[in-house]
């Protein structure tokens, strides 16, 4: 397929604005980071890891709006604005239900939580004072998470991002001033970055308020939200939904474990990979906003019944994610020396970090495809459950067993370790292609009845 500058025009109009909303939400784990690494370095590695319970949370509500992006998306190209808003409200149910166990799972019991991730004592105790500060946050980012899944699709991608990133500069604002108890505010430390944390999100949803207010977007319709109105468009959202759900919570479950592995080997391997992860997720930003915009875009086509050219497009859009990967890991590499220098950590953890910013840079090459393939080209057409299959068996049958091994029975160095665990996106590349060539994804999934 020739290059397609219109394609590409409408692609990163609807991938800034995503792209933005992830790097700024990225800066907030940099800044939490950043300010807790002038405290003391359990205060980083205890926030580190007691980050994992929110990453673990966005997973659920990640399956919920990347389920409503697969259906919303193609009823919107057909014009149907009363699935969508039905699709909105199915969301929104399952969002704030998985928002509610969490903030209480969090109130009520946070060592344990912690227990899970670590055995050190001290990060034990400063993790579960960060959970218990930051739970209500979860309730609050089910709502809007929600929203900004819709948003995305009904064309008001920008506005979610500016929401989201003022949101983010405030959250990071707040948390200067309450870690270190700037002006008339407190020295609070770890619970001034959670409480920062809540703060913003209380900003956010009041802002996402407004806007529904004054019918920006789709309108939640809190009595479907409570009983849904088209049986097979609940079914058909599960049907999507589901296999995300599954793989989302593999695939992230699995990463989880990653930490869980290195919360083992003490807190400088946790401290520097805490360092090396949130620099690759800022610059994996674009990457991801282009995984969901290509699932946008193509989405619409289908739902149009343009599948030929949603065919072409696929292609077009794997071959760029390569690019787009490659270059972000050359970015990574160009940062290696400006972090090395700002970030101050103990001697082993500084060496760690070297290492780890290089291993960084390589997987978000393949890291850049998968997500384009995998969460946004085969979605788009409701095929999900070969991701499912595909996160799962490389992360549990063979990553994670291949670490644990390395880690804790042959005993093996830090960075070997890491290593390991940085193989997955690269092992399952083979596969993902031949499924991609089947083009089991090149279909329209509406249905006509959905407008009665």
């Amino acid at each position: 397929m020739a290059f397609d500058k219109a394609l590409y025009k409408k692609l990163f109009k609807i991938v800034t604005p995503i792209a933005v909303q992830y790097l700024t939400a990225s800066l907030v784990t940099a800044s939490d980071a950043f300010m807790l690494g002038f405290l003391d370095q359990d205060s980083l590695s205890a926030a580190s890891l007691a980050s994992q319970v929110p990453f673990v949370f966005s997973l659920f509500f990640g399956a919920f709006v990347f389920g409503l992006t697969v259906l919303a998306s193609q009823y919107w190209g057909k014009g149907d604005k009363k699935a969508v808003e039905e699709v909105l409200a199915i969301t929104m149910r399952y969002c704030l239900l998985v928002g509610v166990i969490f903030t209480v799972a969090c109130i009520i019991c946070p060592e344990l939580l912690m227990h899970i991730f670590t055995s050190d004592d001290e990060l034990i105790k400063e993790g579960a004072r960060y959970l218990r500060m930051v739970s209500p946050q979860f309730l609050l980012s089910g709502f809007t998470q929600a929203y900004y899944g819709i948003m995305k699709v009904c064309d008001r991608a920008k506005l979610s991002s500016l929401i989201g990133s003022l949101s983010v500069f405030l959250n990071i604002g707040l948390n200067a001033l309450l870690i270190f108890g700037i002006w008339i505010f407190p020295r609070m430390g770890i619970t001034g970055a959670a409480l920062a944390t809540d703060l913003a999100r209380v900003f956010e949803t009041i802002v996402v308020i407004i806007v529904m207010a004054k019918g920006k977007c789709t309108k939640l319709n809190i009595r479907i939200m409570f009983k849904t109105q088209t049986k097979f468009l609940h079914k058909d959202y599960w049907k999507y939904s589901l296999p995300l759900l599954l793989n989302q919570l593999g695939w992230g479950g699995g990463v989880t474990m990653y930490a869980v592995i290195m919360g083992h080997l003490g807190s400088d391997a946790v401290a520097a990979n805490s360092i090396a992860s949130i620099v690759r997720c800022i610059i994996a930003s674009f990457c991801w906003g282009i995984a969901s915009g290509v699932g946008i875009i193509l989405g619409g086509m289908l739902g149009r019944g343009e599948l030929e050219k949603a065919k072409k497009a696929g292609g077009s859009f794997t071959r760029a994610s390569v690019v787009i990967g490659a270059a972000s890991g050359l970015v990574i590499l160009a940062l290696t020396p400006l972090v090395l220098h700002f970030i101050t950590l103990e001697p082993t953890a500084q060496h760690y970090l070297k290492y780890m910013m290089f291993l960084a840079a390589y997987y978000i090459i393949g890291n850049s495809l998968n997500s384009t393939v995998i969460g946004g080209i085969f979605p788009s057409g409701g095929d999900t459950k070969f991701g499912m299959i595909c996160d799962g068996v490389t992360m549990w049958a063979v990553i994670l067993p291949a670490g644990f091994i390395c880690a804790f029975v042959l005993k093996l160095p830090v960075l070997v370790v890491a290593f390991i665990l940085t193989l997955d996106e690269f092992i399952k590349i083979p596969v993902v292609y031949k499924h991609y060539v089947k083009y089991k994804w090149v279909k329209n999934i509406t249905k006509e009845t959905a407008k009665q």
